[in-house]
């Protein structure tokens, strides 16, 4: 029979803290004996203790948070892996956790066997999440679509703008749209008034930037 992982829960949460103890130490390769309601009495503990070989990790406690006390955790005890149990699924808490050191993160409606199933995961190198969260990452990763502002200019003023970026004199544009210089010069001004700048060069560079 294998040995037996050792796994700790910091949640502040009782009613959680409890049941989720009850369940583990039910498994037969598993073994629960650590629970604290916060990262101090956690890291208090295991001063004087064996550190263990998992971490439930709530994130919001009294006093340090789990996202704070994981990066202590973490340089003290090295091997030790941290999954984030919490109700949290905003992407600043998901980054900041997997940038502290992080092995997985699951949201607190997990089934007491996904859990499970997470733990034994963690410990063969893997890294689980809830879908929610997997998605999230995946998103955050994935080619932005620039969407580019909406300068308010209509399809014959962008036209015109080209024709500044390419390059061309007032006469020049005038000729490739087949209307008046006179006409152009009453966009060109539209144009100076829709983005806001006073010159030839200020729309082409707003051009350039990807800003019209």
């Amino acid at each position: 029979m294998s040995e037996k992982k050792h796994i700790a829960i910091v949640e502040d949460n009782v009613k959680i803290r409890s049941l989720i103890q009850k369940f583990l130490n039910l498994q037969e390769d598993m073994a629960c004996s650590i629970t604290e309601s916060s990262v101090e009495s956690f890291l208090e503990h295991i001063k004087e203790n064996k550190a263990p070989d998992v971490v439930l990790m709530d994130i919001n406690l009294e006093g340090m948070t789990g996202i704070e006390g994981m990066k202590i955790i973490k340089e003290q005890y090295p091997d030790v892996e941290i999954i984030m149990l919490t109700v949290y699924h905003d992407s600043h808490k998901i980054f900041d956790s997997l940038k502290a050191g992080a092995s997985g993160y699951l949201l607190k409606h997990t089934s007491l066997p996904e859990i499970k199933e997470a733990i034994e995961m963690v410990m063969k190198g893997g890294s689980p999440m809830s879908p929610q969260i997997a998605r999230k990452v995946i998103t955050y990763f994935q080619p932005k679509t620039e969407q580019k502002p909406d300068s308010g200019l209509t399809p014959r003023e962008h036209e015109i703008v080209k024709g500044l970026v390419d390059g061309l004199s007032y006469k020049l544009i005038a000729d490739r749209m087949d209307i008046s210089i006179d006409t152009v010069r009453a966009h060109i001004r539209n144009i100076y008034k829709k983005l806001q700048v006073n010159s030839k060069a200020e729309v082409i560079a707003k051009s350039l930037k990807g800003e019209i």
